[in-house]
């Protein structure tokens, strides 16, 4: 087998590849062999048609039949001569492929980047510390009174925290814009979901009262037509529902898969998963520190193919929040998720997953046992039944592997803070676990 490789533009190869006629041959004739003992042709019994007579009616097809096979055998060996590791699958062409000539074809792909790793010492890290208080958990508590709330109809005029049914018609310029107007629309005075003014607008309305309010578009506002723009919307008033908190107490407890429970224990629940997710929460932050530097550093080629899969998987991700394929098929996910919606988030996984393998392979690490343990249980303490999420993992080879791709992580994390130099920084529960824009 003759093999040439070019670089063609970037990380892309192209393997030029001959296979002798006589390996074709030969593996044409087995699979004419193999076939004389089932193949039936008018004239002759099973098993007896001559091999001639079975090559002249079906030596094209098996021909073609074992090209995929062919192909598949020739490409490994070509890249395990050439020592090149393609980032995706290949891009096949036929040059030739006829009977007593040596199939000719090309392969081109992409190959993983070479990473020349910078220093991974004396990075500035901050890193942020917080108790969780009594405060915090009884503002907690208020939250999770809020999210089960109802709401009773009152005859007064509405409040912040009232939800409110309202008609409304947006003007600009005087005329109406498209997704300014609705009928029957249910909204919660407070929640924010509409722009700035609007909510406060319909505070101290009346039932059946009718009011115009002029009001301005963010600058930052997704519509490019309505950033910044000067509007007036006519709000109509139909109905005013004051927000009724559950009281704390066993009913609203079992709400949470807890029977029994006094407030007390509850209280501490609560407490012990606000921890939980402080101390994620905090190492977060400096894992995301530490991630960006890593990026800062190393500005590498990434393969196309790499990214489009990791787009792919981002946008299956969504698509689950969407209640899965299955349930939403006559939806055209390609259209509604396009690629660009995604696009430098793979960029920023992939970058990081390559320049971590390279950590990982100089530094010879291995994902530790304890660590991998420890992931496993920490998603296992948030749900009712952590021994099942634990069995879950052990009998599931794709989800023990991503436990064990994430202690790594964590494990080069760990390296680098190891030789950093971190300012601790002494804040609040809630500005470690805000989300960060």
């Amino acid at each position: 087998m003759q093999v040439a490789i070019e670089t063609t533009e970037g990380l892309e190869r192209r393997l030029t590849i001959d296979v002798p006629a006589e390996q074709i041959d030969i593996k044409v004739e087995k699979r004419i062999q193999e076939a004389s003992k089932t193949i039936r042709i008018n004239g002759f019994r099973k098993g007896k048609v001559p091999l001639k007579v079975i090559k002249q009616h079906y030596g094209p097809g098996i021909r073609q039949e074992i090209l995929g096979d062919v192909i598949n055998h020739s490409f490994e060996e070509a890249i395990a001569k050439e020592s090149v590791k393609p980032a995706g699958q290949p891009n096949i062409e036929i040059k030739q492929f006829e009977e007593g000539k040596p199939l000719q074809y090309t392969a081109t792909f992409e190959v993983y980047p070479t990473i020349e790793l910078s220093s991974l010492e004396g990075f500035q890290v901050t890193r942020q510390t917080a108790e969780v208080t009594d405060a915090d958990v009884e503002e907690m508590l208020e939250t999770l009174r809020d999210q089960r709330a109802t709401f009773n109809k009152v005859e007064r005029p509405a409040q912040m925290d009232d939800q409110v049914v309202i008609d409304f018609k947006g003007r600009k310029d005087g005329e109406l814009f498209d997704g300014g107007s609705a009928e029957g629309h249910t909204l919660v005075l407070g929640s924010k979901n509409m722009i700035p003014g609007f909510e406060e607008g319909i505070v101290g309305m009346a039932i059946g009262e009718v009011k115009t309010i002029a009001l301005t578009f963010p600058e930052d506002y997704h519509s490019e037509d309505l950033k910044g723009a000067e509007t007036e919307f006519d709000i109509t008033l139909h109905s005013v529902s004051e927000k009724v908190r559950p009281e704390i107490d066993e009913a609203f407890i079992a709400q949470f898969g807890i029977k029994g429970g006094d407030v007390e224990s509850f209280k501490k629940d609560v407490r012990d998963n606000m921890e939980r997710e402080l101390a994620l929460a905090a190492r977060s932050k400096v894992k995301k520190q530490v991630m960006d530097k890593l990026l800062e550093d190393h500005n590498i080629d990434i393969p196309s193919a790499l990214i489009a899969n990791e787009v792919q998987a981002l946008r299956e991700q969504m698509i689950q929040q969407f209640g899965g394929a299955a349930n939403n098929k006559n939806l055209d996910f390609k259209s509604l998720l396009p690629d660009d919606m995604f696009s430098e988030e793979a960029k920023r996984r992939v970058s990081l997953g390559l320049i971590i393998t390279e950590v990982v392979k100089t530094n010879e690490m291995k994902p530790d046992a304890q660590k991998v343990q420890a992931l496993i249980e920490e998603v296992a303490a948030s749900y009712p039944n952590p021994e099942m999420i634990h069995n879950y993992y052990k009998q599931n080879p794709q989800l023990m592997a991503s436990a064990e791709s994430s202690a790594l992580e964590d494990q080069v994390v760990e390296l680098i803070l190891a030789k950093a130099d971190i300012t601790d920084v002494t804040t609040n529960y809630k500005e470690i676990v805000k989300k960060d824009a």
